[in-house]
């Protein structure tokens, strides 16, 4: 059961279901949200951290604790603290007795809850571990048709990130770990890792303030610990040096390919809401810029960040996409087999590991590139 599942549901109140599901050993544990589609009722979060759920069943009765989700935060609250913001005739549940019905990729989930409404859910698995189902721009095949593409490109305008395999779908380092609930990631691993992080950082970032928060995530995220996070870059050229910097050469097949995904961030921006949040009440993706506090690995790699609370970050674009008859991700395939000479011309651009990771761990790696390109991972 772990993994994300959303699905709509209905009953007293329609909406969208959000269930996000750790594997805690002998039992699942994390959250769902109960998106309402009136925005005059608040989002519903049910904790599944105090109401884990025991393995072995397909079929469970559970009850759990509700609380409202304040839209500004993202956070679950306290009705009281809130509900100034909603029509005085409004009431919310504090728990809701639930059973669950787990068949395959799919899960019902039926409630009724203290105060009497009720509602029922069909969720189903995100896809996000499967291959990638985004077709390549088809003019762009090798790299010389890849930098006549870039010279067309209006600057600042799209952002650039590199993919060893083109199988790969668009998933944060997170949810490739398998789990998929953000608040128990916020609540456990992060008080943790910023404890003994603390230490060893010339600036102290405060986690309360959103700017601190989001360069902490940032910096975390380029020192290779698992966040919501996706790396991008302003410049197509080393969004290509991450694409190609661990392709092993000589094992290159001439039918495998790396690939860029080439997103348009300016009109993405204009389009759609920015939500500076790691679990905000809805789904969403969306890009920021960090402050480069602590992480001189920022300006150099030209670099951009994503945030979003969905796996399946492909199927999400792609429906927006849909919603409002606009492309704004698009993808190029390029042969793996031209890792070296890829490699070379970057580095005469002035784009290497030791540009690119200021420090030893960069210039070993710049100059293991010049010297053994062939075994480079």
């Amino acid at each position: 059961m772990n993994g994300q599942w959303i699905g709509p549901y209905s009953g007293t109140n329609q909406g969208l279901l959000v269930v996000d599901l750790d594997d805690a050993g002998d039992h699942y544990e994390g959250s769902a949200s109960a998106l309402d589609f009136n925005a005059e009722l608040p989002p519903t979060y049910a904790d599944l951290l105090l109401a884990p759920i025991p393995k072995g069943n397909n079929e469970f009765d559970l009850r759990v604790p509700l609380k409202p989700i304040d839209r500004m935060s993202g956070q679950p609250t306290n009705w009281e603290e809130i509900k100034s913001s909603y029509p005085s005739n409004v009431e919310v549940a504090t728990y809701a007795d639930t059973h669950w019905k787990v068949t395959g990729d799919r899960i019902e989930v039926s409630w009724q809850t203290d105060l009497g409404t009720h509602g029922k859910g069909v969720v189903e698995k995100s896809k996000g571990y499967l291959d990638s189902a985004l077709v390549p721009i088809a003019e762009i095949k090798t790299w010389e048709d890849f930098r006549k593409f870039t010279r067309e490109l209006e600057p600042y305008r799209y952002i650039f990130r590199g993919q060893t395999n083109n199988r790969w779908r668009l998933r944060t380092s997170f949810h490739r770990t398998g789990r998929a609930s953000l608040v128990r990631f916020m609540m456990r691993d992060i008080p943790v890792l910023h404890r003994h992080l603390s230490g060893m950082m010339a600036h102290h970032l405060d986690l309360r303030d959103p700017f601190q928060n989001a360069a902490f995530y940032n910096l975390v995220q380029h020192h290779g610990y698992p966040t919501p996070l996706l790396d991008w870059t302003y410049s197509p050229f080393i969004g290509a040096y991450f694409a190609y910097k661990s392709v092993r050469s000589s094992a290159a097949e001439v039918k495998d390919r790396v690939r860029l995904f080439v997103f348009d961030k300016l009109r993405w921006v204009q389009k759609f809401e920015t939500i500076g949040l790691v679990a905000p009440p809805r789904l969403h993706f969306t890009v920021l810029e960090p402050l480069a506090l602590n992480n001189p690995r920022v300006v150099p790699q030209q670099s951009v960040s994503s945030v979003t609370n969905i796996e399946d970050i492909e199927t999400y674009l792609t429906k927006r996409e849909s919603e409002v008859g606009e492309q704004y991700l698009r993808v190029i395939d390029l042969p793996a087999s031209e890792r070296n000479a890829v490699m070379q011309e970057l580095a005469a651009m002035g784009i290497t590991a030791g540009s690119l990771f200021p420090g030893i761990d960069g210039a070993c790696e710049q100059v293991r590139e010049r010297f053994f390109p062939q075994t480079a991972e």
